[in-house]
């Protein structure tokens, strides 16, 4: 029997993907465990590999299309015996469910498998009249005014995705101002000349970023607090730190010492370490702190693992290396995805201080500006000293503002006292 392959999900919130090229041809033999093709998502391209023996009977889809959505059938492999003919009756117009093996797990590093299609789940309601849906199909539901909770869900677990979106009946859509007053986006072009501007599309990244962004600013009630630490002592520590190091390659940065204060900081106000979950709150076991990192077209942030086990010299190595693999988009989803915190530092380029966008699922991120010489009073005193100013962004909704303040103040104790960092 003829085994579609499918267009896998290779992160949690993976809706489409790029088929940016094939690694076989149609005629070809493969084996479990071949790379067959390279998959673009709008932050990594990973390789997909056969799970299954046969001949590649047809490829559905083309290189270099984008917009493919997960589980739509992209490829056929025939078993032995079987002709080509076989494939002809496989096509990809009806996405199948996930397959079990491309499960949304946060740690799973290794190349998405993909896996001939089981059986179809049963359509299902979620009990207790809670809607289960898709980032994108709740997107769509948004834009088109379409009630949810009046779809039935063919994801799995009855989860709705976006082909159930886009199939809904008319009788699923609120009224018709209800459904205009969601399309508020203005569309820029209207205000110029043609000829005055060059019209750059936006890549799939962009599009992420812009999505992602809007939604957490518009579903996440933010506020902010700030907080100057004076870095007169972490420099001297870094200093000698990095003279010490020098023969075995040691170079550590201020970021390093900030992703260690913030990891310790998280370890110490446990009930900071948190991500809003609807009916719960998640309390971590361990201080996941991405760093974010820029990209040309976007950004990106891979997570630090366990930050608050690693000492100053595996923090900076770790974080090295994720950059240059991020900025060759070569990370996994497993590196960039989830986390429990993230420090953006805008230092290097001058910046004083900034408030930064919350990064879902994480209810906190810490914008750090950067270290310059300013007066303090120490005990009555005026002297000069390096000050650095940095803004704690919290959900609300996890993140009350004294338990911010005290982990900001964890935080600020640990940077102007880095031996403590070492305890």
């Amino acid at each position: 029997m003829p085994i579609p392959i499918l267009m896998p999900a290779l992160s949690p919130t993976m809706e489409e993907g790029t088929l940016a090229k094939w690694l076989v041809k149609e005629g070809d033999e493969v084996r479990s465990g071949d790379l067959i093709a390279e998959i673009e998502t709008d932050k990594a391209t990973m390789e997909v590999e056969a799970v299954d023996e046969g001949t590649v009977g047809k490829l559905l889809v083309a290189e270099g299309t984008e917009g493919v959505p997960v589980n739509e059938t992209i490829a056929v492999i025939l078993e032995e015996g079987e002709d080509a003919s076989a494939a002809e009756n496989v096509g990809s117009s009806t996405p199948a469910p996930k397959p079990a093996a491309q499960a949304e797990t946060a740690d799973q590093a290794k190349p998405v498998k993909a896996e001939a299609a089981p059986p179809k789940a049963a359509k299902s309601k979620p009990a207790g009249g809670r809607v289960f849906a898709s980032p994108l199909a709740k997107r769509i539901a948004k834009d088109k005014g379409i009630d949810l909770s009046a779809i039935t869900g063919s994801g799995p677990r009855g989860r709705i995705v976006k082909t159930d979106v886009e199939a809904a009946p008319k009788t699923a859509a609120r009224a018709a101002g209800k459904a205009q007053a969601s399309m508020s986006s203005i569309d820029a072009r209207a205000f110029y000349e043609a000829e005055t501007y060059d019209e750059i599309p936006l890549n799939s990244m962009r599009k992420t970023i812009a999505r992602r962004l809007t939604q957490s600013k518009q579903e996440i009630p933010h506020y902010y607090l700030t907080i100057d630490c004076v870095l007169d002592e972490l420099l001297k520590v870094r200093k000698h730190l990095n003279a010490e190091g020098a023969d075995a390659g040691v170079k550590l940065s201020v970021n390093d010492f900030i992703v260690r204060a913030a990891a310790l900081a998280l370890k110490k106000v446990p009930e900071a370490n948190v991500s809003f979950a609807d009916d719960a709150l998640l309390q971590h076991h361990h201080s996941d702190v991405g760093i974010a990192v820029a990209l040309e077209g976007g950004l990106i942030t891979p997570i630090i693992r366990r930050a608050d086990e690693k000492g100053l010299a595996e923090i900076s190595a770790e974080a090295k290396e994720l950059a240059a693999r991020a900025r060759d988009k070569k990370l996994s989803p497993a590196e960039f995805e989830g986390g429990s915190f993230s420090v953006s530092n805008l230092g290097m380029f001058g910046i004083k201080n900034f408030t930064a966008v919350i990064n879902p699922p994480q209810a906190a991120i810490m914008a750090v500006g950067a270290g310059e010489p300013r007066p303090i009073i120490v005990d009555g005193e005026v002297k000069a000293a390096t000050v650095m100013t940095v803004t704690l962004s919290c959900d609300h909704r996890a993140i009350d503002g004294a338990l911010g303040a005290q982990l900001l103040a964890a935080f600020k104790s640990y940077i102007e006292y880095p031996p403590s960092m070492l305890l």
